[in-house]
């Protein structure tokens, strides 16, 4: 189930003076929403964006790296590189830990 928060409505449509398209400010508009079940998320991706969550993360990936997403929600997208940076860290130590 999906749990809206107060910055639901921003980025509903594309910004041309950040240059996101309409997709990419919705995708972030989305990454904005809190889930409070395993698996809604995923159902909700192929649900709204038609996507299997392997490719919204792929585009998710290049679309927090653009500087045009980064302009248009600096908070969010600050957020979404250090939990990316995180989850590869944490990777990275399992690997490293393994080795031994």
């Amino acid at each position: 189930m999906r749990v809206a928060n107060a910055a639901d409505d921003r980025a509903s449509a594309g910004h041309p003076d950040t240059g996101l398209s309409e997709r990419d400010a919705a995708i972030l508009a989305f990454e904005r929403q809190w889930w409070r079940h395993a698996g809604a998320k995923e159902q909700a991706i192929r649900e709204e964006f038609g996507l299997s969550a392997a490719r919204y993360y792929q585009l998710l990936g290049a679309l927090i790296d653009s500087p045009a997403a980064l302009q248009h929600d600096p908070m969010l997208v600050k957020r979404l590189q250090r939990l990316r940076e995180a989850r590869l860290a944490a990777r990275s130590t399992r690997t490293l830990a393994s080795d031994d």
